[in-house]
């Protein structure tokens, strides 16, 4: 089939020679589409990689692709990489996505970009509604993959032709070798072409996913001399002689491009490809590239030469009106040069929503920006900025002909820089907001400008290279007479990129010079907030019971009727929880905080605090409403694009909510999401600890100790520690990895160490962290007095704290460790403890262990009862190795287990409805448990089960929550 196509697509198309390339795409065009009856069903896509080095008809085979793809029926997209476009940021993707854009009103397209819209608005060169958003680069990407997904899926089948994919912008090529792999799952082929030399060295994810997916890419090879005599006398005849046609080879080098170049050119001359004709041949050839072709250029005339220039200057998608200007000549010079330009063959008309102008072939263009004098190239590039500014395109345009500008003083180069920059960063390209404000800073701005630049070149580098933020912004905090707020943002900006780079300290002593010297109330406030923050952020801080006396001092005072008031009285919770007071102090100040509300959005700010208060509810067993703030706050994050570390965060620590109430396949759900989410943010971030460690300890809670330790393994885990507070503490969840694998004496070590620092801090809430019960359950078998002496040390602890599920935990480690008579009421009370907490998986554990205690004591009702208990709930949490447990302690008591009385399914049974809304409708929980016969304890662990499926929308079972008289999970 591919022979006859290729004698059958027309005089000059250079796909001779390309069969293997052809039926790549053949196979690929019939994987992705189905005819059935004539209709062309959408199935499976994927990625086609075309590559080779210039001129070797990559460009003529998208061509073809377009062709082929059309007659199929399917949607064509197209983009193409510009050698002097590389620095527009998502230029490619908008090439992709504004022609369907384009065709839609403003209502019909945020409707088709619902809530993505203001998130991927500016990297698609739509106008964003909310200007202040700055959305992270993860969040364009997600937004991005979101688009293209729906357009694959609503126009299907696709197909998305790339071409000089090696001048493509890297935000381009960062986002396609993300999204590609998805496209084996969508009704979308993605065709690719580049040369593989050309290729920036940001590109090598684009290079490794070209080079693994699928076939790997087909390599395109020079024509052979067969090939190239066909090319020869289908222009000029049957009768050029072999000796001629042989030379044509040996000329182009076998290129495509060349030999249709020079083929045209002897037509033209009407040469008969005779021995004779060999020196007008070679003269051609060299009109074709290089020096040749400019001299071919020159005999156009001036203005045409001037009006090349002017293209070559503009790159792609050339208006005829900005080349007029910047050529300097009128508007019917500019004609007749575009049209001695279109018979040399030196440019052609554009495809796509943008039309305009284009060169015949990037060599060209190449060769005839490079032929441009030096000093004219740079006053067209300054005259192109002025004339892009003149008529209102975006900044970024104007902006990408300044960088090639020297500096020179110019204030209005400094402004267009600066709204360029601003652009980028709601786009989600950093890097590209980084060059042009990079350029700016040289031009120079003016004095009283500079502290706000070096802000704005900090912000942009914050993301990508925090270290160079520290430079930017200690140089900001140098200039003389900076605004006040503006200081403040520098400041907080400055501290947290400090604390990026794990250099704690640092933060909390800029932050605590800062409120030393600042005058006004709130911003001194303000500063004090951020020190605190960073000071309790520190693993290292060296008298954290001062600075503890000190923030609840500060705290006493406050009211927080502002949010500087409500920031330091959410520190003030945070830290009274750590430490161990009572959870009704800790509570009633987390409610004076929250007060109008904490944002976690705030960019001046952060989001530490915000997350913290909700952290308090859970450690206080409350995670009904701590879930309910992760909620609004992941929501938050989302609406303004942040996908990066903050949603990995939200997701991560909305898993250790749902590990605390026994929820364990919820929690290593969200846990592995939250790591997925932080492994995609570049560089090492502290979300990625936080899931790695919520990982493991929900890993162990399930019996999968193995899998943990690969994790742990994988990550280095055990190996580094973070300067920065993480919790659940990394060494304390390694130390429970040592426990699960048998290794007491390492783990004693280790937890030991983790009570002295904690010890230093004052940090002793058992809630918190768990070091003590581990340590006494490390010492057991070796040390059974002082693993007793940690025992009730912790319960002690927990009992000041006053949470139901801190006390219940501490009393199951005591009952273990201690055994005999005194461990079955201690084990009871446990038992009695977490039954009024949320805890449902540690309930699970302590029931087990009990009913084995009792089996042991020989109580076998009494234990049949608890270990059918423990087997329902450590079923019900996912903790699969506890379900074994209860199993061999029923076995060895004689007994078999019972078929669960309340199973975890997807729907709701008639009971379990009937019972939600009973309850939601106003009865006691008593009366309903009388009406459906089952006891009161039996019918909240039921709606328990209930409120868990059906989640925090349930409004009846919120109300029906405050009717029991203990937190439910």
């Amino acid at each position: 089939m591919a022979d006859g196509l290729l004698q059958s697509i027309g005089k000059h198309r250079t796909l001779l020679e390309r069969d293997r390339e052809l039926r790549a795409l053949d196979s690929a065009l019939s994987d992705l589409c189905d005819p059935v009856d004539g209709v062309v069903r959408a199935r499976r896509g994927g990625l086609l990689a075309l590559a080779g080095s210039a001129g070797l008809g990559k460009t003529t085979l998208m061509a073809e692709a377009r062709a082929r793809a059309m007659a199929l029926g399917c949607t064509v997209l197209s983009g193409k990489g510009g050698e002097k476009e590389r620095e527009l940021a998502f230029r490619v993707v908008r090439q992709l996505v504004q022609p369907t854009l384009a065709t839609m009103g403003e209502t019909e397209c945020r409707a088709f970009l619902g809530s993505w819209y203001d998130v991927v608005a500016t990297a698609l060169g739509l106008e964003a509604e909310d200007t202040g958003r700055v959305p992270d680069p993860v969040g364009v990407r997600d937004g991005l993959d979101w688009v293209m997904t729906r357009l694959a899926v609503t126009e299907a089948p696709v197909v998305l032709l790339l071409d000089d994919m090696h001048w493509a912008d890297v935000e381009s090529l960062s986002w396609l070798a993300a999204f590609a792999t998805r496209a084996e799952n969508l009704p979308l082929l993605i065709v690719v072409a580049y040369r593989p030399d050309e290729l920036p060295p940001e590109a090598t994810a684009f290079h490794t996913l070209a080079e693994r997916h699928g076939s790997r890419p087909c390599n395109l090879a020079p024509l052979t001399a067969a090939a190239v005599t066909r090319i020869v006398r289908d222009e000029l005849g049957e009768a050029a002689e072999d000796e001629f046609c042989d030379e044509c080879w040996t000329v182009t080098g076998g290129s495509p491009f060349e030999a249709v170049e020079l083929a045209v050119r002897l037509g033209e001359r009407h040469v008969k490809g005779e021995q004779d004709d060999l020196p007008v041949m070679r003269g051609l050839a060299s009109a074709v590239k290089g020096a040749g072709l400019i001299e071919r250029l020159h005999r156009l005339g001036p203005a045409t030469v001037r009006f090349a220039w002017a293209a070559a200057v503009l790159g792609t998608s050339i208006s005829p009106e900005l080349a007029a200007t910047i050529a300097v000549i009128g508007t019917e010079e500019a004609a007749e040069a575009i049209e001695r330009l279109r018979a040399a063959r030196f440019l052609a008309d554009g495809y796509g929503p943008q039309g305009g102008l284009q060169f015949v072939h990037p060599l060209i263009a190449t060769a005839v920006y490079r032929s441009i004098p030096s000093s004219l190239r740079v006053g067209m590039h300054n005259t192109a900025a002025e004339a892009i500014r003149a008529t209102g395109l975006q900044p970024t345009i104007a902006a990408r002909h300044l960088l090639e500008v020297p500096c020179e003083n110019n204030h209005e180069a400094v402004e267009c820089l600066r709204q360029a920059a601003r652009e980028y960063l709601r786009a989600g390209a950093p890097e590209a907001a980084r060059r042009v404000l990079t350029r700016a800073l040289r031009e120079p701005p003016l004095a009283r400008e500079r502290a706000a630049l070096l802000y704005e070149l900090g912000c942009s580098t914050f993301l990508i290279e925090p270290a160079a933020t520290v430079g930017y912004l200690r140089a900001a905090l140098a200039e003389p007479g900076v605004d006040p707020d503006l200081r403040a943002s520098i400041v907080y900006r400055l501290t947290q990129a400090l604390a990026h780079t794990d250099r704690m300290a640092e933060a909390a002593s800029v932050a605590a010079n800062e409120a030393q010297q600042a005058t006004n109330p709130r911003i001194r406030l303000r500063m004090q907030a951020d020190q605190f923050v960073w000071s309790a952020c520190r693993t290292d801080e060296p008298d954290s019971p001062a600075r503890s006396r000190t923030l609840a001092r500060l705290a006493e005072r406050l009211t927080g009727r502002s949010l500087e008031e409500r920031y330091i009285l959410g520190l003030r919770s945070w830290d009274a929880m750590v430490r161990g007071e009572p959870s009704k102090t800790v509570l009633d100040t987390a409610e004076r905080a929250l007060g109008s509300g904490l944002s976690w959005s705030d960019e001046n700010r952060g989001f530490e605090v915000p997350v913290s208060v909700a952290m308090v509810y859970m450690y206080c067993d409350q995670p009904r409403l701590a879930e309910e703030l992760f909620i609004k706050g992941i929501a938050e994050c989302e609406q303004r694009g942040w996908r990066g570390s903050h949603l990995a965060l939200g997701h991560t620590l909305f898993g250790y909510i749902r590990y605390r109430r026994g929820c364990l396949t919820d929690a290593e759900e969200l846990a592995r999401e939250g790591l997925r989410i932080a492994d995609k943010v570049e560089g090492a971030v502290p979300a990625q600890w936080f899931a790695i460690g919520i990982l493991i300890q929900t890993l162990l809670a399930r019996g999968r100790t193995d899998e943990a330790r690969r994790l742990a393994d994988t990550y280095h885990y055990g190996e580094m520690v973070p300067n920065a507070v993480v919790y659940p503490d990394p060494r304390t969840v390694y130390a429970e990895l040592l426990l699960a694998e048998g290794r007491h004496q390492e783990a004693a070590s280790l937890l030991s160490r983790v009570g002295d620092r904690l010890e230093s801090r004052a940090w002793r809430n058992p809630a918190w962290c768990p070091w003590q019960q581990n340590l006494a359950s490390a010492l057991a078998p070796t040390h059974p007095e002082r693993a007793a002496s940690h025992a009730r040390d912790a319960v002690k602890r927990s009992r000041d704290f006053g949470a139901a599920s801190a006390v219940g935990r501490a009393l199951h480690t005591e009952a273990e460790v201690t055994g005999g008579p005194e461990g079955l009421d201690l084990h009871a009370a446990a038992v009695e403890y977490l039954e009024r907490s949320p805890a449902a998986y540690e309930l699970a554990r302590a029931l087990i262990s009990h009913g084995a205690a009792l089996r042991r004591n020989g109580q076998l009702q009494e234990a049949a009862d608890q270990l059918y208990r423990g087997l329902e709930g450590a079923v019900h949490s996912g903790a699969e190795a506890l379900a074994t447990r209860a199993r061999e302690e029923l076995t060895a008591a004689g007994l078999r287990p019972l078929p669960l009385r309340y199973a975890q399914t997807d729907t709701l049974t008639a009971q379990e409805r009937k019972a939600a809304e009973m309850v939601a409708q106003g009865h006691p929980v008593a009366v309903a448990a009388k009406n459906l016969r089952i006891t009161e304890q039996g019918m909240k662990r039921l709606l328990s089960s209930v409120y868990r499926k059906i989640g925090t929308d349930a409004t009846g079972l919120a109300r029906a929550l405050k009717t029991f008289p203990c937190p439910l999970p």
